[in-house]
């Protein structure tokens, strides 16, 4: 049924393009032959809409991997940095809650660990709609942020970092074993806000893979068993793009020798002082509007990414 739904929901959108396409046209021959320059004009706006959205569905198209059409996992950690690094772990996680919403996706939130003063200094929530992980996969690394920190008293300008990891959720049709003498569970108490609805039990559960050194946690449920097969559903997915990248590293490793590696693993500046600037390091692809990025405003970085690992090379400037 997933499968047949996202078949329609392309048909639909190209059968749009089509019809669109040809009313556009339409319009800019009688415009030209009534010799209506308005009407021209606005036709003109019309087909440059649609080159747009048709170069988006292209790229959309690619999206042709194994778990490309999946839900995903997305967990947040703050960097070194006390409440600076936490505040922008909340910031960066806030802008993928915006572009989530804005694209229709599905959030739910699963684990938190609140700063000391302010932000996070980890969350994981799960992004639930078609393409989710293919959208989101290229934005795994670290984030750096420049701006003067509102919690500086002299009003310095700070740097922070915070690094992202976008895994996808594996479904019944992926195969992924896991052994019980692999596994150590550890269940503690949920943080929260206190008052009524505080947890008075062991409910949230920490699952570790010891071949691996993975660890994931959820404390999303009151239900320990609830949380401990979350959990275990987040150990799957993240075994899988372990496979994943292991199939890949000798790609990654030919393709990294071709390329300037200096900056390591980060992807993206978002500067907001002395200047306003987001840049992705990896496609060279920068936006002057920093609060709308961190509004959600990241098509551009997303769409240039996937370009670039479906091409093998660099996207060009934007």
């Amino acid at each position: 049924m997933r499968e047949r739904t996202h078949l329609e929901q392309s048909l639909e959108a190209f059968g749009a393009l089509e019809s669109e396409l040809e009313d556009g046209t339409t319009l800019a021959e009688l415009g030209e032959a009534e010799g209506d320059e308005e009407s021209v004009e606005e036709a003109r706006r019309q087909l440059e809409t649609l080159k747009a959205r048709a170069a988006k569905l292209q790229l959309q198209s690619l999206l042709s991997g194994e778990a490309d059409a999946n839900d995903c996992y997305l967990e947040v950690n703050a960097g070194a940095g006390g409440t600076e690094a936490q505040d922008w772990a909340l910031m960066l996680l806030r802008m993928y809650l915006r572009w989530s919403e804005a694209h229709g996706y599905k959030v739910e939130w699963l684990e938190e660990s609140a700063g000391e003063e302010a932000g996070l200094k980890s969350a994981s929530i799960s992004i639930k709609g078609t393409n989710a992980y293919g959208w989101l996969k290229t934005e795994s690394g670290v984030h750096r942020l420049v701006r003067i920190s509102p919690f500086d008293s002299q009003a310095r300008r700070h740097t922070s970092f915070a690094s992202i990891w976008v895994y996808p959720v594996v479904d019944d049709s992926i195969e992924i074993e896991v052994l019980d003498k692999d596994l150590r569970v550890d269940t503690y108490r949920a943080s929260g806000a206190g008052g009524q609805h505080v947890n008075k039990t062991d409910s949230a559960v920490r699952m570790t893979h010891i071949p691996t050194g993975i660890v994931v946690q959820c404390q999303n449920d009151r239900s320990q068993h609830k949380n401990r097969a979350q959990a275990m559903s987040m150990l799957r997915a993240r075994l899988y793009e372990h496979e994943l990248q292991q199939r890949d590293a000798a790609a990654q490793a030919e393709a990294e020798a071709k390329t300037d590696i200096g900056w390591g693993h980060q992807i993206r500046s978002y500067v907001l002082q002395p200047y306003q600037m987001v840049k992705d390091l990896r496609t060279n692809v920068e936006k002057g509007n920093a609060q709308g990025v961190l509004d959600g405003d990241i098509d551009a970085f997303l769409e240039a990414s996937l370009a670039a690992k479906l091409d093998g090379g660099v996207a060009e400037e934007a």
